[in-house]
């Protein structure tokens, strides 16, 4: 669990047009530490989300004005802003709702009814997904790719820089602002340079989904930070019917 004083830093935007759901949440998170902003349709949410800078979002499926898919998607064509997590909330509890959402943009999917409780858990780890630490992956069978800096975990390939700890991308020293799941995937594949990662390996090892799902939502993401990311897109290169490496053409470079 986060700390008091970590969790009153960070906000949380509700997105839900059940009022009895939107007051059960705001109090939980309130009572949790959060800062809370609650509107009850889609464009509302968009402004909010511009006003409030939210560090997570609760973003239902079905809204009375746009859907919660097409406001996680504008919220993902935002790069000149800083991008929160977005978790789903949704009645449906069918595969292709989910997968829509993963395609979409969404970090992950909570189906109602559910617990106060596991929603909290799931805000608290999207969070994690974005300042934690996780353990650095390496394999011997390829250049490595080691931390810059002992203390806080940071990646320098090329024209690309990677605050992980920070939840920092730059490219040429501009930054580029990436949502909690590209930073899973930009950082994964860096821990794996020049290793081909196949597209069940990502959605398995990423997103946490099962393999067997057959989907687009690599696809999509990967398009998505190789847009971003301008210049630095070629160093995620596509291996036709296999899969996406990052390439290891350049050394990395170690600071600090």
């Amino acid at each position: 669990m986060m700390t008091e004083e970590r969790s009153s830093e960070r906000r949380v935007l509700v997105i839900e047009d059940e009022a009895d759901i939107r007051d059960l949440l705001s109090y939980n998170l309130q009572s949790g530490g959060y800062q809370v902003r609650s509107v009850e349709t889609g464009q509302l949410g968009l402004v909010a989300v511009d006003e409030f800078e939210p560090d997570v979002v609760l973003l239902d499926l079905m809204l009375p004005d746009v859907s919660g898919t097409e406001v996680c998607r504008r919220i993902r064509s935002r790069t000149e802003t800083a991008q929160p997590a977005i978790i789903m909330l949704t009645a449906k509890g069918e595969e292709i709702d989910r997968v829509v959402g993963f395609e979409v943009g969404a970090d992950d999917y909570v189906v109602k009814p559910f617990s106060v409780r596991e929603l909290l858990l799931r805000v608290n780890a999207v969070l994690r997904g974005r300042s934690g630490v996780p353990a650095v992956v390496t394999d011997k069978r390829t250049a490595p790719v080691v931390p810059v800096t002992k203390s806080r975990r940071k990646y320098a390939v090329g024209p690309l820089k990677v605050d992980v700890d920070g939840h920092y991308v730059y490219v040429k020293q501009n930054e580029i602002h990436v949502s909690a799941i590209e930073m899973r995937l930009l950082v994964y594949l860096i821990e794996h340079r020049g290793r081909v990662r196949s597209r069940e390996d990502l959605l398995e090892d990423v997103w946490g989904y099962k393999p067997g799902v057959s989907t687009r939502t690599v696809d999509t993401h990967v398009k998505r930070l190789r847009d971003k990311l301008g210049s630095a897109g070629v160093l995620i290169e596509t291996v036709r019917g296999t899969g996406y490496r990052l390439a290891d053409s350049y050394p990395v470079v170690s600071e600090g």
